[in-house]
């Protein structure tokens, strides 16, 4: 076996690159080797950080230089009610609804890592008034993974020409894409023209996949294609008009990984014994806090704090948590309901433009992960295909609604400072 200490020296000495220690050792070893290195470097015991539950070459496609593991306190919320079969308090008076079922469905226990004190009793307690008002109904409504290559043309009359080349061959170009990939269906492809650069924005199912790895590959085959038969030459496989890990209006709009909203009529007397508020004061806060406020400080999401849950759910099931700048692209609506008898309800809803999810594949390979994809009974791929991934995507709507729900209740009876006392936060 191969000594750690004296791989570690041979770095020292500069005798082998950091990166190169896993050929000459296993992968555990390895990264033994290149903690003792950083640990003689730095002056830093690394005794917590070598304490890791999987094999060092399970995160082998997901990291490199590996020293160890990053441990992030996980709890679980729930549970979380989720009506898919469509027969919330939101839907009974729709004559569609019983056949127009969600992936999700049933109550599910939500793993979430975050090192935020109070975030799980705040969600926890949206849960709660949720679950008493007879769960919520969530949709995933659209579902197409992006990749924007952007090509340099001659001028406006070659854009055109490969925009129309384009519109004239997408099964060509479909049939290229989908040669790389047993699972992923290209769906469209969006042109955009700015001068002498021409945007095409491919968009696919990827199943239960996250897919950006798939969708870049496809893509990039597809490429080849266009170069052959137009006047168009690469300059970049990714454009930005995809758009992947950065906030962007055309991700709001268009949607992007999976689309999906989660809502729920609450009664007033339940917000009242439950919240200590009311339909019309936490409307108000909404619509001043998170619409009003949100727009005058230019925000893309228009939200309370989404993007909480959804980077809590994405560590805990090995999401790729870059991707949060995307999720938090929701809107939020709060809005007060009369009843025939004068009591007032609150219809509460969420919809994340732009979730990222996958159960298969990336970060939920890993035994963590992995296991916290165990707790929904998600992990794998679904039957039918996409269908896991649909509820995860499901599931953290809900839990997302949760979360906006209970800081609303919070901040309209002016309880917020209270409870972040109360729990020594």
């Amino acid at each position: 076996m191969t000594d750690p200490e004296e791989l570690a020296e041979r770095v020292r000495e500069g005798d082998l690159r950091i990166h190169e220690l896993e050929d000459h050792a296993d992968y555990d070893t390895a990264a033994r080797a290149r903690r003792l290195f950083i640990e003689r470097e730095t002056g830093t015991e690394l005794e917590a950080i070598g304490e890791y539950a999987f094999p060092a070459e399970q995160a082998d496609p997901n990291i490199e230089n590996m020293i160890g593991a990053a441990q992030v306190p996980m709890g679980v919320v729930g549970p979380v009610p989720v009506n898919g079969e469509g027969t919330s308090p939101t839907s009974q008076n729709s004559p569609s609804s019983a056949n127009d079922g969600g992936a999700a469905d049933g109550e599910h226990y939500l793993p979430l890592a975050t090192t935020e004190g109070a975030l799980l009793a705040s969600v926890n307690r949206g849960l709660s008034v949720i679950g008493a008002a007879g769960g919520a109904d969530a949709r995933v409504t659209k579902n197409g993974m992006t990749r924007a290559p952007v090509f340099r043309v001659g001028g406006v009359v070659e854009a055109a020409e490969t925009v129309e080349w384009v519109e004239a061959n997408f099964e060509a170009l479909r049939e290229a894409a989908e040669s790389t990939t047993s699972h992923g269906e290209l769906l469209d492809i969006e042109p955009y023209v700015v001068g002498d650069s021409v945007y095409l924005r491919f968009a696919y199912d990827t199943k239960d996949a996250m897919g950006m790895n798939m969708a870049t590959i496809a893509t990039g085959e597809a490429c080849e294609l266009v170069e052959a038969e137009t006047p168009a030459s690469l300059v970049a496989l990714s454009g930005n008009l995809c758009s992947d890990k950065k906030p962007a209006a055309v991700n709001a709009v268009e949607g992007r990984g999976r689309s999906v909203t989660a809502d729920a009529v609450i009664p007033g007397d339940l917000l009242e014994e439950r919240l200590h508020t009311t339909a019309d004061a936490i409307a108000e806060a909404n619509t001043r806090k998170n619409l009003i406020g949100s727009a005058k400080a230019g925000s893309l999401g228009f939200n309370a704090h989404a993007a909480n849950v959804v980077g809590a759910a994405f560590l805990a099931t090995g999401q790729d948590e870059a991707q949060v700048v995307e999720a938090a692209n929701t809107i939020t609506t709060m809005d007060a309901r009369e009843r025939e008898d004068g009591s007032t309800d609150l219809y509460a809803s969420v919809s994340l433009a732009s979730l990222e999810v996958g159960t298969v594949g990336g970060g939920t390979t890993l035994s963590t992960q992995s296991e916290a994809l165990e707790i929904l009974g998600l992990r794998g791929g679904g039957d039918p295909p996409g269908s896991n991934a649909d509820a995860l995507a499901e599931i953290i709507a809900v839990g997302a609604l949760a979360g906006e729900l209970s800081l609303l209740g919070a901040l309209s009876s002016r309880h917020l400072a209270s409870a972040h006392e109360d729990l020594g936060r």
